[in-house]
């Protein structure tokens, strides 16, 4: 069999495979935005076998082997982890057409060296064996790994009350070079509907677990949340805690993004006291309650220079009968429909008024959106910021190859492409940096095929510029880390 992952894999040009060999391949990588355990590279995580890092935790792959009839014991259930990569084997072969096929092939090459095979229920016992072998060595490890793909910092995701104690023993240990720096997920803090299946709602429930998690972070800020004065004061203890070991970005989910101008609204305080006397309130006194908290937690993060991230359009939960038996993060979740251009216009020019407008990135789930938020994100561009309002990358259900190439030229056509801050892994997964690897060679393509095409220049120090720019100098001057 011929190699699949060759050199040139999705290079469908001169041009392209000289933008990526000499201008991509060698960027260092910077994850602004993952979900990796800080705690796995604190103590250098050494990985078993190939299911703990490949596939603990990997809803992409665990919707595809439930399309393929795979029983649940060998996805989530107490399955070993042999059987449950067995299974995977089974599924591959299936997958052609779906980026996971791309993805775990890239995978098995970048670390692991395996390209002269395909995954496959045949193919399953070595490429199992070889890997392994490799995990057991100390390049295999968690900061082995990270080393071997040239990562550079990573940015993960992490609650308002968190200790951080991992961050700052990773950043005490002068053996390794590689920056971990936090970011500030206050959505628990800020959002008061529970986890459920389709949306969350506002009930008894809801309010005993947001009243729970607003005691927890009284007692790590040191301020007794009674008032939403209390609330906001404590938000910002924690945020100079993050800033102060690092975080330079703060991140934010919404399924359908909404937002009101409170400023006007003097019973927002009166309709917090009711949520923590343990009382239910309406949708919308719940909308200007978040309203002032998103708006609140903007203002700091434009005063110390922060960036800030607004992930839109995913519905969560849909399979009442998994969420109960699973619970979240387990992949049913998908792409919300509905209109959010005017909600988001009104928070942007509400802070932009105020000359609070903080650099931001807004990442969209529903591609029918994707024109709307880049022509959004012009009205607020400026302020003496290069590349002030993102288009982020695509983003999960996008994140593959007409995704990104949508993304990238939607960009192109309604704003600057030049001043993209570049791919990210949004991932569990130490595997998961051939991501940027995939992106680089999709967008080295991209602007090749316009080169050939005479639609650009063939000018390689011009074009070649701009893909470094895109894969590391933009996102390096543009978040200002440490």
């Amino acid at each position: 069999m011929s190699e699949f992952i060759t050199d040139n894999f999705l290079l469908r040009s001169d041009e392209a495979v000289t933008l990526y060999h000499e201008y991509a391949k060698s960027c260092p990588i910077i994850d602004y935005h993952c979900h990796l355990p800080s705690s796995e590279v604190a103590s250098d995580r050494q990985f078993q076998n190939l299911t703990q890092i490949w596939l603990a935790g990997d809803h992409y792959k665990w919707r595809a082997m439930r399309a393929c009839g795979i029983d649940e014991k060998f996805i989530t259930g107490d399955g070993s982890d042999w059987e449950k990569f067995q299974r995977w084997a089974e599924v591959t072969p299936h997958t052609l057409r779906n980026p996971l096929y791309h993805w775990t092939h890239l995978e098995l090459k970048r670390p692991f060296g395996i390209s002269d095979r395909l995954l496959s229920p045949e193919t399953a016992s070595s490429i199992w064996e070889a890997a392994n072998a490799k995990l057991q060595t100390p390049e295999f490890s968690a900061r082995g790994i990270m080393r071997q793909m040239n990562v550079e910092l990573v940015c993960t995701t992490d609650d308002p009350i968190d200790s951080l104690e991992f961050h700052e023993s990773i950043a005490s240990d002068e053996s390794f070079d590689i920056k971990v720096l936090p970011t500030f997920r206050p959505d628990k803090a800020i959002q008061f509907s529970s986890p459920i299946p389709l949306g969350g709602v506002i009930d008894e429930l809801s309010v005993k677990n947001y009243n729970a998690y607003l005691d927890r972070l009284g007692v790590i800020s040191g301020v007794a949340i009674h008032t939403l004065d209390d609330l906001f004061e404590a938000l910002k203890l924690r945020h100079d805690f993050f800033h102060e070991r690092g975080c330079r970005l703060s991140d934010h989910g919404f399924e359908l993004f909404n937002y009101c101008n409170y400023e006007s609204d003097v019973g927002l305080d009166s309709r917090f006291r009711k949520l923590r006397n343990g009382k239910l309130i309406d949708e919308a006194d719940a909308l200007h309650l978040q309203s002032a908290a998103l708006h609140h937690i903007a203002v700091l993060d434009n005063d110390k220079g922060w960036t800030m991230q607004l992930h839109i359009g995913a519905i969560r939960n849909n399979n009442t009968r998994m969420f109960n038996r699973i619970g979240v993060d387990a992949g049913f979740d998908s792409i919300v429909d509905g209109n959010f251009a005017k909600p988001l216009s009104r928070f942007f020019d509400q802070l932009d008024r105020g000359n609070n407008l903080p650099k931001t990135i807004v990442y969209n789930l529903n591609p029918s959106s994707n024109e709307m938020l880049v022509s959004m994100l012009g009205n607020f561009q400026g302020g003496g910021l290069s590349g002030k309002m993102q288009f982020g990358s695509g983003w999960w259900f996008l994140d593959q190859k007409d995704g990104m190439e949508t993304q990238l030229n939607v960009l192109s056509n309604l704003g600057l492409l030049s001043k993209f801050v570049g791919m990210l892994t949004d991932s569990r997964s130490f595997l998961s940096y051939t991501r940027h690897e995939y992106f680089r060679r999709i967008l080295c393509n991209l602007l090749g095929k316009d080169m050939k095409q005479g639609l650009i220049p063939k000018d390689y120090n011009l074009v070649g510029k701009m893909v470094e720019n895109i894969c590391y100098n933009n996102a390096k001057n543009y978040f200002g880390f440490l």
